[in-house]
């Protein structure tokens, strides 16, 4: 079973992936739906097979990532909000949101 939701993480400080850092999917109404750790490419996959139309947040633990490798940084964690559409058939496309880091900035966007 492949997630309807994928993210991957880029170290733009180093130009890198950036493994071992966890992801909380959760609904916007609060609830946790999954939890993952990047891979050593910097990818993980959350949520089930299908995720329900409405809004999600992904928040990722980028303050522990660059403190376990002792570089200080502004971040704690970064929250990323989105909505997933689903249509009436039941359908709807992959959804990919990927995370460009540094220490003091970041950036993401609706990836494919």
């Amino acid at each position: 079973m492949t997630p309807h939701l994928t993210t991957h993480i880029l170290d733009a400080a180093t130009g890198t992936p950036a493994p071992a850092v966890d992801v909380t999917l959760s609904a916007a109404s609060g609830p946790v739906i999954a939890r993952a750790t990047t891979d050593r490419d910097g990818r993980a996959g959350l949520g089930p097979e299908l995720l329900e139309s409405g809004d999600y947040s992904l928040t990722f633990a980028t303050g522990a990532y660059f403190a376990a490798r002792g570089i200080a940084s502004f971040y704690p964690h970064v929250t990323v909000t989105f909505t997933v559409e689903v249509a009436d058939d039941g359908t709807s496309r992959h959804y990919h949101v990927p995370l460009l880091l540094s220490p003091f900035a970041y950036s993401t966007y609706r990836g494919s």
